[in-house]
């Protein structure tokens, strides 16, 4: 070796590591930030009702901070290294989501949902600590593949036992008690794919029969995963529940893409959606009517018969303007049942205009692209997948939901991530930030301690 070669190895060899910044004091203050406008918004709330801070406010101030605390302690022992940014986001809508069930509880005071909405809140971040403590790598999730698949598949079944409500089976209630279990079976469904399109990634390169402008994979590879997809939908089909099933699908194409990277199954797949969005909402009577209504939202008012939701939904947003009518002095209540549930975006645009429902918009954006980010920093190809159709789910929820409120799309029954009531969508969302929490930590942890160039 020559002598300038001996010098170029020996700098290599002398470089200092690279020590890549925590970031926790920069997540903690995000947190407190989040509990002081969560306060706020609840106090802003009774102060536009009575004319006084509610008698509550500290209470659930504190409440609210000692779970985000420990949320970030659990953060700080086991994943140092993760995105900073999941956990706050999280903090800020769920507390804004209380705030406007809150709100609307008053309005209801023979149904009110913040109370039993905080206890599951409360489930949902201590879901979160167990799965930031207990899974110590991501990659452990990809050995249960197949028990995922069952267990999503027998949770999607259950609901059928049960009688309808709302013209859709996908609650299972018993003595009072409700859970929705396709909330928990799309996390699971999200595992399942991605570990077997990341075990068949090779597999996938080559060329089976070409449909189209399509190079379909070999039939072998493709079959079991695209028969557990048309059984998933299947079933929510029978339950009426086509808002999930659009989920699905959606999260059955995108790591389809994802995995091959090819885009012609980004075309196949809206066109078989819309293909079958069409065929359901003519045969079915259920989701017939809400095309209808998406199509003459104010049909039933040239009837005389009064707005229907969609148009309760759309009068609120007109109603807020740029700024908002201000949290407590909105309307949206006209809605009816759904206020607090599928319509809850209506309240947030009815009392904070378009620049609080822009602000939360980029909230979801923003924790949407802090998952992305951390699948495309990952070298594992199942924790790429994983991040990526967790990410997918949380934008695809967002769009179906926020589409059909304000009638870009036909209106699917589904709840809005943190915000809307629902316990098992709650709990489900703070298990899928605590996925993104492991998933990013491990992507910065690999970099940690490197050599710089």
């Amino acid at each position: 070796m020559t002598k300038a070669g001996t010098t170029v190895a020996a700098a290599r060899t002398t470089a200092p590591a690279v020590r890549l910044p925590r970031r926790r004091g920069i997540e903690l203050a995000l947190i407190v930030l989040a509990v002081l406008l969560s306060v706020y918004g609840y106090c802003a709330v009774g102060l536009a009702k009575a004319g006084t801070v509610p008698p509550g406010a500290l209470g659930y101030g504190a409440g609210l901070g000692v779970l985000a605390l420990l949320a970030h302690v659990a953060v700080r022992v086991r994943a140092p290294y993760a995105d900073p940014l999941p956990l706050p986001i999280g903090v800020l809508l769920n507390g804004l989501g209380l705030v406007l069930i809150y709100r609307l509880d008053l309005e209801t005071p023979g149904a009110r949902a913040a109370p039993a909405q905080l206890v599951w809140s409360t489930l949902g971040v201590g879901l979160f600590i167990v799965v930031v403590l207990a899974l110590r790598d991501h990659r452990i999730l990809q050995r249960y593949a197949y028990v995922c698949v069952v267990a999503a598949l027998a949770l999607l079944t259950l609901p059928i036992l049960f009688p309808a409500v709302n013209g859709a089976r996908i609650w299972i209630r018993v003595a009072g008690f409700s859970i929705q279990p396709g909330e928990f079976a799309k996390l699971l469904l999200a595992v399942f794919f991605a570990a077997y399109l990341a075990a068949n990634r090779s597999a996938l390169a080559y060329a089976g029969r070409r449909v189209w402008f399509v190079q379909l994979p070999t039939g072998r590879v493709l079959g079991p995963i695209v028969t557990i997809w048309l059984i998933s939908v299947g079933v929510l089909v029978l339950e009426r529940d086509l808002g999930t099933s659009l989920l699905f699908f959606g999260l059955f194409v995108v790591l389809l893409y994802v995995a091959t990277g090819r885009t012609g199954w980004i075309a196949v797949g809206l066109l078989l959606a819309v293909l079958g969005a069409v065929a359901v909402g003519w045969l079915e009577p259920h989701v017939h009517s809400r095309f209808q209504d998406w199509l003459h939202p104010f049909a039933t008012i040239d009837a005389g018969l009064g707005p229907n939701q969609l148009a309760q939904s759309l009068f609120a947003f007109a109603a807020g303007g740029v700024l908002g009518a201000g949290l407590g002095l909105g309307h949206s209540v006209l809605i009816g049942f759904a206020a607090k549930s599928d319509f809850i975006l209506a309240t947030a645009g009815e009392e904070l205009g378009l620049a609080g429902l822009s602000a939360i918009f980029l909230l979801y954006g923003l924790l949407v692209e802090r998952g992305y980010r951390a699948g495309l920093a990952l070298r594992d190809p199942f924790g790429r997948l994983l991040a990526v159709g967790l990410a997918s789910i949380l934008a695809l929820q967002v769009f179906v939901i926020a589409g059909g409120v304000t009638g870009l799309i036909p209106l699917t029954g589904m709840a809005m991530p943190f915000l809307a009531q629902g316990g098992s969508s709650v709990v489900t969302n703070w298990a899928m930030v605590a996925l993104l929490i492991r998933v990013s930590d491990s992507a910065r942890s690999q970099y940690d301690g490197q050599v710089a160039p």
